[in-house]
């Protein structure tokens, strides 16, 4: 019988689609989710996910939407709400369609990809500074609590973070060709290694 301990996992889960037209910029911008798509992401998750997995969530509404529909379905995945699993915030860009922000100021933002702050909101470098916070503290709790999975109910920005994060540390910055693309569809999940 092989005993070996399985590394610890992490389940990076997106919102389920958000109450918000086509082609809006909406990253710290709080939109509810859908609630019927809510509540069908909440089923599938009820199903995949462990028992007792410690819940951590962005503490905005959409995500929170998902995570106490988790909960009605299933009472042992309470979840813990978390700052830095928020989304990046577009400051003045939020709410306003991207084809209307001004292509000069998406080109400032490209060039300077991890430095310049869109908008005048948060720049990528913050976004994954909080992120590989979170990623140390969701590390520390598995390791103290003896937890083989944690789960984080947040954003593509974040499980984008989270794959950067994965290939390249906490201390490389990004161009934005590199920046990877793919993230879990609204509503679904990826499972990561935590180690």
């Amino acid at each position: 019988m092989d005993v070996t301990p399985r590394s610890s996992r992490l389940w990076l889960v997106r919102h389920a689609a958000p109450l918000v037209a086509p082609g809006t910029c909406y990253g710290a911008l709080d939109v509810p989710a859908d609630a019927e798509a809510t509540r069908i992401a909440a089923e599938r998750l009820a199903i995949a996910l462990p028992t007792r997995a410690p819940v951590f969530c962005s503490t905005l509404q959409r995500c929170e939407q998902l995570a106490l529909a988790i909960q009605a379905l299933r009472p042992d995945l309470a979840s813990n709400p978390d700052t830095r699993l928020r989304e990046m915030d577009f400051g003045a860009w939020e709410g306003r369609a991207w084809n209307a922000i001004a292509h000069s100021d998406v080109d400032a933002w490209v060039a300077a990809f991890a430095t310049h702050a869109p908008g005048g909101g948060e720049n990528l470098a913050s976004v994954l500074q909080r992120v590989s916070s979170a990623l140390q503290a969701a590390r520390q709790w598995s390791t103290d609590h003896g937890a083989a999975d944690v789960v984080w109910i947040t954003h593509a920005g974040v499980a984008r973070c989270v794959a950067w994060l994965e290939h390249h540390g906490p201390g490389a910055m990004p161009r934005s060709e590199d920046w990877p693309v793919a993230a879990p569809a609204w509503g679904d999940w990826e499972i990561r290694d935590l180690a």
